[in-house]
């Protein structure tokens, strides 16, 4: 599978700054927040949720398979893993919508990449709870 590729995406999920350690959200916002502006929007949303895709799609086929999605989900679990070793927590919401179950709206086993991105709406209206249009730290933790 594209090792150097995945290598770089688990570093980018996987990366929180000592500054930002205790903030609530702070790792989604070091891994989603491309502009580094302390926000994300959907545009961001859309556009990193794209290079996850194509990341572990190994075959190139537009679709994440079930063996793709195991894939997938091991890295999101050591990612986890690493960002509780760090001091971050889990983040409900936003590990949910990168799941299989969420993602595969045909309920066929696989996700293909229009139901990937199709999703990142929906997804994105979850994480944005005081519904301001922009996803901060204001919108994790306790309300």
């Amino acid at each position: 599978m594209k090792p150097l590729l995945i290598s770089t995406v688990l570093i980018s999920l996987s990366a929180v700054s000592a500054q930002a350690a205790g903030m609530p959200g702070a790792g989604f916002l070091e891994n989603w927040d491309a502009n580094a502006n302390g926000s994300v929007t959907l545009a961001e949303v859309l556009e990193k949720r794209e290079n996850i895709f194509y990341t572990f799609d190994e075959s190139g086929d537009g679709v994440l398979t079930s063996e793709e999605y195991v894939a997938f989900d091991e890295a999101r679990a050591a990612d986890q893993a690493n960002e509780a070793r760090n001091g971050g927590g889990g983040h409900g919401k936003a590990a949910m919508g990168m799941t299989l179950g969420f993602n595969d709206g045909d309920g066929n086993g696989e996700v293909t990449m229009e139901e990937f991105i199709g999703n990142s709406e929906a997804w994105f209206a979850l994480l944005d709870r005081n519904v301001d249009g922009v996803v901060t730290s204001a919108d994790f933790g306790r309300q």
